[in-house]
């Protein structure tokens, strides 16, 4: 089972407000989740976000994995490992679309 965190929209009509929930990456994105383990209100001045770092540490231990929206507020929250992950994350994809543009460079080479 592929259990993403993820946020759940909850609130009135142009004024939501977000659960941080741990959900099977199947489920709807307002349906059915495993844990609930914070809040985010984005319309608060400044933005409110209150996330249970043990919680959520320990589903990311477990292997679950952070929705990118997630895991800029799991940093903004402190939980430990994000924001290497995240940076890491960066670098990978750096490293792969710098490896997909070396080859076209040979094969244009080799055509002349």
């Amino acid at each position: 089972m592929a259990v993403k965190i993820r946020l759940m929209r909850m609130g009135a009509k142009k004024a939501p407000f977000y659960r941080v929930v741990v959900a099977d990456s199947r489920s709807p994105r307002d349906g059915r989740f495993l844990e609930n383990i914070g809040i985010y209100h984005p319309n608060n001045e400044p933005s409110k976000v209150e996330i249970d770092t043990e919680k959520a540490s320990a589903w990311l231990a477990k292997g679950a994995q952070p929705t990118e929206a997630v895991a800029r507020l799991l940093a903004i929250a402190g939980v430990e490992g994000v924001a290497e992950r995240q940076q890491a994350a960066k670098e990978l994809r750096a490293t792969v679309a710098k490896a997909k543009a070396e080859p076209k460079k040979a094969k244009a080479k080799g055509k002349k």
